[in-house]
C-alpha cells in the first residue's frame, strides 16, 4: 500500500488534480538540478574570502548539516508523499498556526531563489560586453539591476512560468537533460584545474584559518555554502506527481545530497589549490584577479584555460537557469499545498489541462519580480534565503518526533535509523546555521515572517469567519513553542557575536542556541496535537494500492 495526495488522479481537463508523471531519475535530478545553480559558480570564491582557505572546513559542517535534516525528509517524504510537503508535515503535527507558519517560510524561499538564479545569470554575461555592449549595461557596478538589466530579468523569470506551464512531463525532462549539463561541467572543471593548475602551498601560505573559527562558521550561512546546497527538497515538494514515490521519494532525496555534496567540496579544493598566488597577496579577504566577478571563468581565463572558460560563461546560463526553472515549479506546488491545508484561497489548487497550477505560477512570477527590487544583487539575496531556508527545514525534525511518538505503526517506506537522536540534533542543527546568519539578516527574515502572518492569517480569519469548509483551526495551544523559538532566535542573535552586540562570547553562544532548541523540541513535541487530531489533519491524504495512481 502506498500513501498518496488524494489529489493524484491523472484525468484530462482542468481542476485540481496533479498528473504523476515523473519518475526516479525526474525526482533525481529535479534536486540536483536545485542544488548545482549559481552556487557552483560563486560559492568556491565567497566562502574563501570569508574563511580562507579552512573554507574547506565550512563545507564538511554545511554538508553534515544538510545531510542529517535530508535523513529527516527521507522519512517523512516517503511517509506522507505530497506535493509542497515541506509546507504541510508541520501542520499535520501541530495543527493550522504551525502549519502556517512553516508554510510562508516555505514559499518564501522557494519564491526567491529563481530571481537569485537570474541575477547570476545576468551577473556572469557581463563578460560579452566586450563583444555586445548590451551585455555592460544590465548591471550598476556595484551589482545592482540597472533599467535595462531589470527587463531582461522580468524576461528570464517570464521563461521559467511559460515552460512550466508546457506541463511536469516536459518540465522534467527539460530539467533531466539540463542536469546532465550541470553536472557534467563542474566534474569536468575539477579535473581540468587538479590535472593543470593544482598548487597544494595555497592552502598554507597565508594561513589555513586566517578568520579564526568566527570565518569559517559565518561562511556557512553568509558565503551562499548552505544555499548552495539547499535543493535536496524539491523531489518531496513534487511527491504529488511521482510515479512510485513510496521508493524514489527517499533515493532522490539522498542521492542528491550525496551528488551535490562531493561536487561542492571538491569544487572548493581546486578553486583555492589554482589560484595565482597575487591573487590573495593581500590576503583572502581582498581576493582579486582580472574577471572575478565570474570567478570560475575568470579564474580560468588567468591561468591560460580561455577554451574551459568559454564552457563556464555557457553553463552561467544553463546552471542557473535550470535551478531557476525547477524552483519556479516548486513555488506553485507549495502555494497548492497551502491551499490544499486551507491557508489560501482555493485559486491555488485551480489546474489547467496539463495539471499545472496555473495561478500560482502566475504568483510565483510576480513575486520573483518583486524580489528585484529590495534584493537586487545575488550576494544581498543568499544570506536571507539561507535562512528562511533553513527556518522552513526546522519544521521537519520536530515533526518527525511527532510522528515517531504519535504514529509509531505507520508504514514507513524509508526508517531514519537513531531518529530518537538524530532528529533532535538536525533540529539543532538548524538553529544553529540560523544564527550564523546573523543579526543584520535575521532582521528582515523576522519583517518577512510578520508580513506572512498579516497575508495567511488575514485568509485564515475571513475563512474561519465565513465557516468555509476548508477554514483551518489554529490550534493554538499546539504552537505554543512557536513565538518563543522565533523571538528567542532573534533576541539571541541580536546579543551574539554574529553581526550583534557581542555580549554573548563565542561558543557560549553556540550552547546557547543549541539548549535553546532543545529546550524548543522537547516542548513541541510535549504539546503536539493528539493522534486522533493528527489522523484527521492528514485527512487529505488517502490509502490506495501501490498500482492505483
Amino acid at each position: 500500500m502506498a500513501v498518496v495526495d488524494k489529489i493524484t488522479s491523472s484525468g484530462t481537463g482542468s481542476g485540481t488534480k496533479l498528473r504523476r508523471d515523473i519518475g526516479l531519475v525526474g525526482l533525481l535530478w529535479a534536486s540536483v538540478g536545485s542544488i548545482i545553480g549559481s552556487g557552483w559558480l560563486f560559492g568556491a570564491k565567497n566562502a574563501v574570502m570569508v574563511a580562507g582557505p579552512a573554507a574547506v572546513i565550512s563545507w564538511g559542517i554545511g554538508a553534515v548539516a544538510i545531510v542529517l535534516l535530508a535523513l529527516v525528509h527521507a522519512e517523512l517524504g516517503g511517509l506522507f508523499p505530497v506535493s509542497g510537503g515541506t509546507a504541510r508535515y508541520p501542520h499535520y503535527a501541530f495543527g493550522g498556526l504551525a502549519g502556517m507558519s512553516f508554510g510562508w517560510f516555505s514559499w518564501l524561499q522557494a519564491a526567491t531563489v529563481a530571481p537569485i538564479e537570474v541575477e547570476a545569470m545576468i551577473g556572469y554575461s557581463a563578460y560579452w560586453k566586450k563583444y555586445v555592449s548590451f551585455f555592460g549595461d544590465l548591471q550598476h557596478t556595484n551589482g545592482t539591476l540597472t533599467v535595462t538589466g531589470f527587463v531582461v530579468a522580468v524576461v528570464l523569470m517570464a521563461a521559467f512560468v511559460a515552460v512550466n506551464f508546457l506541463g511536469v512531463r516536459l518540465l522534467a525532462r527539460t530539467n533531466s537533460a539540463a542536469t546532465w549539463w550541470k553536472v557534467a561541467v563542474p566534474l569536468f572543471v575539477i579535473f581540468i584545474l587538479a590535472l593543470t593548475n593544482f598548487h597544494p602551498s595555497n592552502f598554507t601560505s597565508h594561513g589555513f584559518l586566517p578568520y579564526g573559527v568566527k570565518g569559517v562558521l559565518g561562511a556557512i550561512s553568509g558565503s551562499g555554502i548552505i544555499f548552495s546546497l539547499l535543493g535536496f527538497e524539491q523531489a518531496i515538494q513534487l511527491s504529488g506527481e511521482s510515479k512510485n514515490p513510496k521508493k524514489d521519494i527517499p533515493r532522490a532525496v539522498i542521492g542528491s545530497v550525496v551528488i551535490g555534496t562531493l561536487i561542492y567540496t571538491l569544487l572548493q579544493v581546486v578553486y583555492i589549490g589554482a589560484l595565482p598566488g597575487s591573487s590573495f597577496v593581500h590576503g583572502w579577504a581582498h581576493l582579486a584577479y582580472q574577471g572575478i566577478e565570474g570567478p570560475f571563468a575568470g579564474l580560468a581565463t588567468v591561468i591560460g584555460l580561455g577554451w574551459l572558460a568559454l564552457i563556464l560563461r555557457i553553463d552561467a546560463v544553463i546552471s542557473p537557469g535550470g535551478t531557476g526553472l525547477i524552483y519556479t515549479t516548486s513555488t506553485s506546488r507549495i502555494s497548492y499545498g497551502l491551499s490544499r491545508n486551507g491557508y489560501t484561497p482555493k485559486i491555488f489548487e485551480k489546474t489547467e489541462s496539463r495539471g499545472v497550477p496555473w495561478f500560482g505560477l502566475i504568483m510565483a512570477f510576480i513575486t520573483g519580480v518583486i524580489c528585484f527590487l529590495p534584493f537586487p544583487s545575488w550576494q544581498a539575496l543568499v544570506g536571507f534565503i539561507s535562512s528562511a531556508s533553513v527556518l522552513m527545514y526546522a519544521g521537519a525534525p520536530l515533526a518527525l518526533g511527532v510522528f515517531r511518538k504519535r504514529l509509531p505503526n505507520r508504514e514507513r517506506p524509508y526508517v531514519l535509523p537513531a531518529a530518537e537522536i538524530i532528529s533532535p540534533i538536525a533540529f539543532v542543527v538548524a538553529g544553529l546555521i540560523i544564527y550564523w546568519s546573523g543579526w543584520d539578516t535575521l532582521w528582515r527574515l523576522g519583517v518577512a515572517i510578520v508580513l506572512g502572518y498579516v497575508l495567511l492569517g488575514s485568509y485564515a480569519a475571513y475563512a474561519i469567519a465565513k465557516n468555509l469548509p476548508d477554514a483551518p483551526k489554529m490550534n493554538f495551544k499546539s504552537a505554543q513553542w512557536l513565538p518563543v523559538y522565533l523571538i528567542g532566535l532573534g533576541v539571541i542573535s541580536k546579543l551574539g557575536g554574529f553581526g550583534g552586540l557581542n555580549d554573548i562570547p563565542l561558543w557560549w553562544d553556540m550552547v546557547v542556541v543549541a539548549a535553546f532548541s532543545l529546550g524548543i523540541y522537547y516542548w513541541a513535541r510535549a504539546v503536539a496535537l493528539p493522534t486522533e487530531e493528527i489522523e484527521r489533519n492528514i485527512g487529505t491524504i488517502e490509502v490506495v494500492d501501490e498500482g492505483g495512481h
